[in-house]
């Protein structure tokens, strides 16, 4: 059976295609499919095409490599950790972009921020995030 696709829209108009269990890894995404269905577009006014393009990487990332299929076992945690902390490896604007989005659109839920401060080297304990 084919999986479910689901349309977003950013703020800059452009268009991007995903499967629906990318698009539910955000919980403001999810809602609003259950509140409105897939019929059309699901609007994101304050996401860019370029963020929501990183946003999509990072979502689909974690779908494809947290859970076992009979193709593959899951990705071993340390290495989706390393993947997470080499994908905050962008220029400061973008970074701000989509540390900004996680608070705004839980999309990242709370992982990239605890991320971003691990790869900083912020003085808290990344186990406490």
């Amino acid at each position: 059976m084919a999986e479910k696709r689901v349309k977003l829209k950013s703020s800059d108009d452009e268009m991007f295609e995903v499967e629906e269990a990318v698009a539910f890894e955000s919980q403001a995404v999810k809602n609003m499919i259950e509140d409105t269905g897939m019929d059309h577009p699901i609007p994101l006014p304050n996401v860019s095409s370029k963020i929501l393009a990183k946003v999509i990487e990072y979502c689909k990332y974690h779908v494809d490599n947290q859970k076992s299929t009979d193709d593959k076992p899951a990705t071993p945690e340390d290495e989706i950790k390393a993947w997470d902390q080499d994908f905050v490896k962008v220029d400061q604007a973008t970074l701000f972009d989509l540390i900004l989005v996680s608070f705004r659109r839980p999309v990242f839920s709370f992982h990239v921020v605890q991320t971003v401060f691990c790869a900083t080297d912020v003085s808290a304990p990344c186990s406490t995030f």
